[in-house]
């Protein structure tokens, strides 16, 4: 009967030695793989904070445009009331759009959970199992 790949042949103490080793090196990968993720996570995260930030900061200057129309209507100039009040709307409309994209792209990055890794680690640690199982035959 054929040995898989010599296995059989080899001391337990060398095959328990090697299998550390792998599993050393299967460690190392998934803690940069998980590394990864979580930086490219951190960075769709950063994005929406910025849009939302965005969005703030043309709310503010929605509220300049408003009080200035707000003014401008106490003083009874109709065009440049108008005009003023046009252009809070439109700030308006610009900082709700860039709230709710910034919001989504934070939605998209949370949890900020490894899924990739976790799988990975799963399927490496059924790898170590088997590979334990045919060692000690």
């Amino acid at each position: 009967m054929a040995s898989h790949n010599g296995q059989h042949d080899r001391p337990v103490g060398e095959l328990m030695s090697e299998l550390a080793n792998q599993t050393s090196t299967l460690v190392k990968q998934e803690l940069a793989l998980a590394r990864a993720e979580l930086l490219e996570k951190g960075r769709t995260a950063g994005i929406g904070a910025g849009m939302i930030g965005g969005g703030g900061a043309l709310a503010l200057l929605a509220a300049g445009a408003l009080t200035a129309a707000v003014i401008l209507l106490l003083d009874k100039a109709m065009a440049a009331w108008l005009a003023a009040l046009v252009v809070a709307v439109v700030y308006a409309a610009v900082a709700a759009v860039l709230a709710l994209r910034g919001r989504q792209e934070i939605q998209e990055s949370t949890p900020p959970v490894p899924e990739q890794t976790i799988e990975t680690v799963k399927e490496d640690v059924a790898w170590a199992k088997t590979r334990a199982r045919s060692g000690s035959r």
